[in-house]
């Protein structure tokens, strides 16, 4: 896959030296940095393969991100979130540090952030110890949203991200929000209304339109934000299981709350009553519209920081009396059914193979 390296090399070359902020490393430094990718130095693990912790010998703190298996698929992947990161510079997108690809290993090096996911805060092996409070809460969010904002308005052509996410917000020492992972992104040609591609994302946080017809663009990821929003709020997962049988999704959940304004029982209960209730009403609302089922209904990304920061009184209070938090009409949100039927947490290789064919025919 040598587009990936040549756009590297000419881009760093238009950025100059001032601006060439990562590097190709070697093998040998990475197994080195991670004491040859130790199990005590991993982070985590998906679908792509492992993130291992590693200190380089100036005694700076990585993370190395090392695909689980070499494929034309997998380094397809890997060269455009090279691509991507080689990209973007903003204060709430996950910077590049460095990669490298010697034989069949492919490596991506980013910054280490002490304090790992929002997922692992909200729902993982920190979730007991809250250590997010509301004020951290709402700055995570905010400065998430500007990430986004960033990709899809600042950048040229705009990048769509696909798997907006808990566990793709990393947050550093101070608890800033870094939005990461951008193996499954998309560059938006100027002029163009989307992108018709096969469905990857995690289940919970897909766009119907998108899980049911590959049409992708920057509304897909506003959708994936309002979902990732309620979770922030509420401490709730985007699935849960109702019965042995039955899930139900965290809009279905919410939107009687929020029609009824039982705020106080919309907020994590790990918050104990210490929260901003003008905010969380902000919040939740900026949620629910974002997660709409009609992708032309749904705000920018643009208006949700707009929104977030309680810039625009006037706007919220439009959206506070719409009709929609009236009565709980189902057809305006995702009711969960199309994506809550695969207890798996990523598109199966399955429904990429579906997918696959229906392209072809």
């Amino acid at each position: 896959m040598a587009f990936w390296l040549c756009f590297g090399n000419s881009d760093r070359k238009k950025r100059g030296k001032a601006q060439a902020t990562w590097r190709v490393f070697s093998l040998k430094e990475l197994h080195s940095a991670t004491n040859n990718f130790n199990y005590d130095n991993k982070l985590g693990e998906g679908g792509f393969g492992s993130v291992y912790w590693g200190q380089l010998w100036d005694g700076s703190q990585i993370a190395v991100k090392r695909l689980k298996a070499w494929s034309n698929k997998a380094d397809m992947e890997f060269g455009v979130e090279v691509e991507i990161l080689a990209r973007v510079r903003h204060k709430n997108l996950l910077s590049l540090r460095g990669y490298c690809a010697e034989g069949q290993e492919r490596l991506i090096v980013y910054d280490y952030m002490p304090n790992l996911s929002l997922q692992s805060h909200l729902h993982g092996q920190h979730a007991a110890e809250c250590l997010l409070d509301w004020n951290r809460r709402m700055h995570i969010a905010i400065g998430s949203a500007e990430g986004i904002v960033y990709l899809h308005h600042q950048t040229t052509p705009h990048i769509i991200h696909r798997d907006i996410k808990g566990s793709n917000v990393l947050l550093d020492s101070d608890f800033q929000a870094h939005v990461a992972d951008f193996g499954f992104a998309k560059l938006i040609p100027d002029g163009a209304t989307h992108v018709t591609t096969k469905v990857k994302g995690t289940l919970g946080y897909l766009a119907p339109e998108y899980a049911m017809l590959g049409k992708a663009n920057e509304s897909c990821d506003v959708y994936s934000f309002g979902i990732l929003l309620l979770e922030l709020a509420c401490g709730r997962k985007p699935i849960e299981k109702v019965s042995s049988t039955v899930k139900r999704s965290i809009v279905d959940w919410a939107l009687p709350l929020v029609c009824e304004k039982k705020f106080s029982e919309l907020v994590d209960p790990r918050l104990n009553g210490e929260y901003v209730e003008e905010e969380l009403k902000r919040v939740v609302f900026v949620a629910m519209i974002c997660a709409q089922n009609q992708p032309e209904k749904r705000p920018t990304m643009l208006d949700v920081v707009e929104l977030l920061k309680g810039e625009s009184k006037e706007k919220l209070s439009q959206i506070e009396n719409s009709e929609i938090f009236r009565t709980t009409p189902a057809a305006e949100f995702n009711d969960g059914a199309s994506v809550a039927e695969d207890s798996s947490d990523f598109i199966s290789a399955e429904k990429e193979h579906k997918h696959d064919l229906e392209e072809n025919t």
